[in-house]
């Protein structure tokens, strides 16, 4: 591969920044946090659990930190110039890019997640093996897509700041996510939706999992067993729990029966891998096309 000396330089740009390892530090300190309720859901598996919460918080800032200026510095320095004079094509320095990125962010997100680990088999013991490959690959797999996204604003915007706000824009629109969907639910079916006793709607669950870091948790949820949500594992768990009233969305509450197909936990992978390519093919197709200087 042409490019590949390309993503060497991308990756050691990545691993010999401070911000990786500070992701890394971040999604360990936060991840880390035994709990009377999470240790209830999940036993010894915890362990995992302390993975989703350090890698569902702190892995999207950080990737989109380290990649959204991947193209933009290249324009503000000039040396775009200089990559365009190589022999590579548009394509290759985008895939380089991409590539090199991925592995430098996917490599902190993995030693982060062995640390946990390590921890976790220190305080609690052994935990299952299959469960935590999953939740590695699952982790792997959202590092890329926010990658992806972050090489995407930086293809497309023309300064930083105009990225930079791209990128705010998303971490809005993600951690609002939940309100405009529900908002927006009621508006067009004139259903109120209250969370601590949601409708059995598809269309509405569907749409909460349509976000990279939702399609994570649920997946992460399948693997450990908890439940079918886009809610860390603990609060899935306190939700199923008799008697117990919380501000969550979880399927099995509010489904007695005939959940619909589409609302599988392991049809979030597709939802990843969509947020995965989709961006990739339209900043190919902007810098392929465009001007970029």
């Amino acid at each position: 591969m042409r490019w590949s000396p390309l993503a060497r330089s991308e990756y050691r740009t990545v691993l010999t920044s401070k911000g990786a390892w500070i992701l890394a530090l971040l999604v360990v300190l936060w991840g880390f946090r035994p709990t009377y309720a999470g240790w209830d859901a999940v036993g010894r598996n915890i362990t995992i659990g302390y993975v989703q919460i350090g890698v569902d918080l702190f892995l999207p800032i950080g990737a989109l930190l380290l990649s959204y200026q991947s193209l933009i510095d290249e324009r503000t320095t000039g040396s775009i110039k200089f990559l365009l004079g190589l022999p590579l094509t548009r394509t290759q320095i985008l895939l380089g890019k991409t590539g090199g990125r991925f592995v430098g962010v996917g490599t902190a997100a993995v030693a982060a997640t062995l640390v946990l680990a390590a921890i976790g088999l220190i305080e609690h013991g052994t935990f299952a093996l299959l469960p935590f490959l999953g939740t590695l690959v699952a982790t792997l797999l959202f590092a890329g897509v926010m990658v992806a996204i972050g090489v995407f604003v930086s293809t497309v915007a023309r300064r930083t700041v105009t990225a930079a706000t791209g990128v705010f824009a998303y971490f809005l629109a993600t951690v609002f996510w939940s309100r405009i969907v529900t908002s927006l639910y009621t508006a067009v079916t004139g259903v109120p939706v209250d969370p601590y006793d949601a409708p059995a709607s598809g269309p509405l669950f569907l749409a909460l999992r349509l976000t990279p870091d939702g399609a994570y948790n649920v997946l992460t949820n399948w693997f450990l067993g908890v439940g079918n949500s886009t809610e860390l594992f603990h609060i899935v768990y306190t939700k199923l729990e008799p008697g117990v009233s919380v501000n969550a969305f979880v399927v099995e509450a509010a489904f007695d029966g005939g959940v619909p197909w589409y609302l599988h936990p392991a049809l979030s992978l597709v939802v990843l891998l969509v947020w995965a390519v989709v961006p990739v093919a339209l900043a190919r197709r902007a810098f392929t096309r465009g001007d970029a200087l």
